[in-house]
């Protein structure tokens, strides 16, 4: 079931099938797996917001590490 799921979301919005090849989906999907029925999905303002936001931050720490 989660795989339709999956897919519905990828046809839905347009995302390349390629994607479910980056190494990070099959984290995503484990990290679902064991939330449990209780988690709740990140909202948009979140993914734009405060999520982006700590992502920013891994990379620019990961690039101050290179210069």
């Amino acid at each position: 079931m989660l795989r339709r799921y999956v897919g519905k979301w990828f046809y839905d919005k347009r995302i390349p099938f390629d994607a479910a090849n980056s190494p990070y989906f099959p984290p995503m999907v484990s990290a679902i797996q064991r939330a449990g029925p209780e988690v709740k999905p990140p909202m948009a303002y979140e993914l734009s917001g405060s999520i982006l936001d700590e992502e920013v931050d891994e990379v620019t720490k990961w690039i101050e590490e290179y210069k």
